[in-house]
């Protein structure tokens, strides 16, 4: 493991150096031992700081006796490398957005946890003393199942590390604050037939076949957009895979197909559930995985608060977060949430993933002068 370089970290230092050498380190969901252990030993050294380790997440929580406290949080993991590291950057004489950073993670999100440990070592140093407390997480598993989420884990390990009046989680927005988040389900939606020898296949029944009609249901489809707290989310149901049959030469007596409905934050996790098995009335449907989704939030006073400064800094209205992210964990915990990162979330998880690099150092000013106030 290559530990940071203390000096990446100091007042005024390089985030495009620091968010490069984050990246660079890979941390494909599973994974993520060595990054954890870099962003361990750079906060350890830190007096200000009181760090703690769980699994692949990293905590650090400043105790200056403040009667609020926020919780800054990132995941550190990342989707498959597709020979997209290391990453690379592009400077672009003449264009209006200048200098980008290219490569797995710029986006989702380690500009993000960049911008969190830059100021996790500042916040908190004499002259940086900050309004509110603030605990700092690094975790693990975001890309993956819920059962194996980071966040999750240490909820159910050490809860009192997480508690906080509001948090900012530095999910991809293009530098400005995503309310909110979608729902996710992931249901299976099964047909059955007969097996048969293929040469004879008039004695059996294809459940391949028979998945047509759970096609065509979904392109006849039309998701909902669903305006909730003033901020309208986009719904959307979509097969995301397919399987059946065992050999060539074999009539399949069972098909498979997978399915992904993103829901809007009005939605419970029964309601989506009851909504997937009316579309599919008639088939078999399996609930394989499911997170529920967060309102806005924005009326909160730190919300308003951060928003008011988020504005003043990078011009960024309120949006919704159409994808799920962790906003939901910490509304399920009863703190208020907002997505506020570096990074346009289209690009997340693309072969050509890139971040503008003067968004950085946007999300962290930001940042920076609302914790300190």
């Amino acid at each position: 493991m290559t530990p940071f370089d203390d000096a990446l970290l100091a007042p005024g230092s390089d985030l495009v150096e620091l968010t490069a050498a984050i990246c660079d380190i890979p941390s494909v969901s599973g994974d993520e031992a060595a990054l954890a252990d870099a962003i361990e030993q750079t906060l350890r050294g830190r007096p200000h700081l009181d760090v703690h380790r769980d699994g692949d997440a990293v905590v650090a929580r400043t105790t200056f006796g403040r009667d609020r406290r926020v919780v800054v949080a990132g995941h550190i993991d990342t989707v498959p490398v597709a020979d997209n590291l290391p990453v690379r950057l592009e400077e672009r004489p003449g264009d209006a957005a200048g200098a980008i950073l290219r490569g797995r993670g710029t986006v989702d999100m380690k500009g993000g946890v960049a911008v969190a440990l830059a100021l996790a070592c500042e916040v908190g140093t004499p002259g940086t003393e900050p309004a509110v407390d603030v605990t700092w997480v690094f975790y693990d598993h975001e890309e993956v199942e819920a059962s194996l989420n980071g966040l999750g884990r240490l909820a159910r390990n050490h809860p009192r590390l997480l508690d906080g009046d509001f948090a900012v989680l530095g999910e991809p927005s293009n530098s400005g604050i995503e309310g909110g988040c979608n729902g996710t389900m992931r249901v299976e939606v099964r047909t059955r037939g007969v097996a048969a020898h293929s040469a004879r296949s008039w004695t059996g029944v294809n459940a391949i076949h028979a998945a047509a009609e759970v096609l065509a249901r979904l392109d006849r489809y039309t998701p909902r957009t669903v305006t909730v707290e003033g901020l309208d989310y986009r719904e959307g149901l979509n097969a995301v895979r397919i399987r059946g049959g065992i050999a060539g030469n074999v009539v399949p007596d069972e098909c498979v197909v997978e399915v992904n409905y993103r829901f809007a934050p009005s939605r419970s996790e029964a309601e989506a559930e009851q909504h997937l098995r009316e579309v599919f009335d008639g088939f078999d449907v399996t609930v394989t995985d499911s997170s529920p989704g967060a309102r806005p939030g924005l009326d909160a006073p730190m919300a308003k608060d951060f928003a008011a400064a988020v504005l003043a800094v990078t011009g960024g209205e309120p949006r919704p977060k159409y994808g799920w992210t962790d906003v939901a964990r910490f509304a399920g915990l009863g703190i208020p949430a907002v997505n506020f990162g570096p990074g346009d979330p289209l690009l997340a998880h693309k072969d050509d993933e890139h971040l503008p690099v003067a968004e950085l150092a946007a999300c962290r000013d930001a940042l920076r002068a609302w914790l300190v106030g």
